[in-house]
């Protein structure tokens, strides 16, 4: 098990974690792409009962996943930025954290993708697009 902690975008939240580092995976499915805004999600599976808010509390957002699952998405309120996504039921809950909202992201290496059926066609060539370290001045 790994201790883990991160915060929204505005700081208006902020969380203490208990992951497994092992599972760690790349969501590719339809809702993960419109809610992230982007290809996929990078989530950390946390142990039951593993995530504890230090600071502020998010709000939820229920969907019904493609598989017919409903699906509790929690959010910071203030600035959008997306938390977790966990079950209805409240009780011993398992949360999916998502990896932009962890300090430690740099370390957490996805182990496997999920809905990849749903990855975008570009994905494979995205190690031989352009990359700078900054917006290129023109």
């Amino acid at each position: 098990m790994m201790y883990i902690n991160g915060s929204c975008h505005c700081g208006e939240i902020t969380f203490e974690a208990e992951v497994d580092e092992n599972k760690v995976l790349l969501c590719h499915c339809h809702d993960c792409q419109k809610l992230s805004g982007t290809a996929f999600r990078s989530v950390v599976v946390s142990e039951p009962e593993g995530l504890n808010f230090t600071k502020g509390k998010p709000k939820e957002y229920v969907k019904v996943a493609e598989s017919g699952n409903h699906r509790a998405q929690g959010f910071c309120q203030n600035c959008g930025s997306a938390i977790y996504a966990t079950s209805v039921d409240t009780s011993n809950r398992v949360y999916g954290i998502r990896a932009g909202c962890i300090d430690q992201r740099a370390i957490l290496v996805p182990k496997s993708q999920i809905w990849f059926s749903s990855a975008v066609p570009w994905l494979n060539e995205v190690m031989n697009i352009p990359a700078f370290d900054t917006v290129p001045v023109k």
